[in-house]
């Protein structure tokens, strides 16, 4: 089951806080909330408090389990572009340049992770596929291989 945060107009511009959003992208969320603790840049403490937001927002969908025990990982997590203060600073002989004041939309989409059932299971199931496939049908390739075969054995 997923959970969504969003947050919306964060002062700050979008390339910035991309940078944080990469960091933290396909993580567990126990590892992404310790990276962000120790991050240095100012998006991380928003990014970090926008997790915990989803985690709270999964936490009232799923009320009979536990955070812990759920394996939650960030699935999605993108930086839009908000909205532009325009503003003029001074600038020499009396012209203006535009000051562009950036902002962004963080959405934050977590989920849980399912485990695959064991190594031997999953080798024995792989094994199982691989099997089948082969046996369902020839390749393009090796059909035409095979009646080049069959002609030459004629001859």
């Amino acid at each position: 089951m997923e959970a969504v945060a969003k947050l919306r107009n964060v002062p700050t511009s979008p390339r910035k806080m991309r940078l944080v959003a990469d960091m933290v992208r396909g993580q567990k969320v126990t590892r992404a909330l310790g990276l962000l603790k120790f991050e240095a840049n100012s998006g991380a403490a928003k990014i970090e408090k926008l997790l915990l937001s989803a985690l709270a927002n999964w936490q009232q969908q799923n009320e009979d389990e536990r955070i812990e025990d759920a394996n939650l990982y960030i699935k999605t997590i993108f930086v839009d572009e908000g909205r532009q203060l325009k503003r003029l600073r001074p600038a020499p002989q009396g012209r203006g340049h535009r000051i562009r004041k950036r902002s962004n939309h963080v959405t934050l989409i977590i989920d849980t992770k399912v485990e695959p059932l064991g190594s031997k299971a999953a080798a024995k199931q792989a094994a199982e596929t691989t099997s089948n496939a082969g046996d369902a049908k020839p390749t393009r390739r090796s059909s035409k291989k095979s009646t080049a075969n069959q002609a030459e054995a004629t001859a």
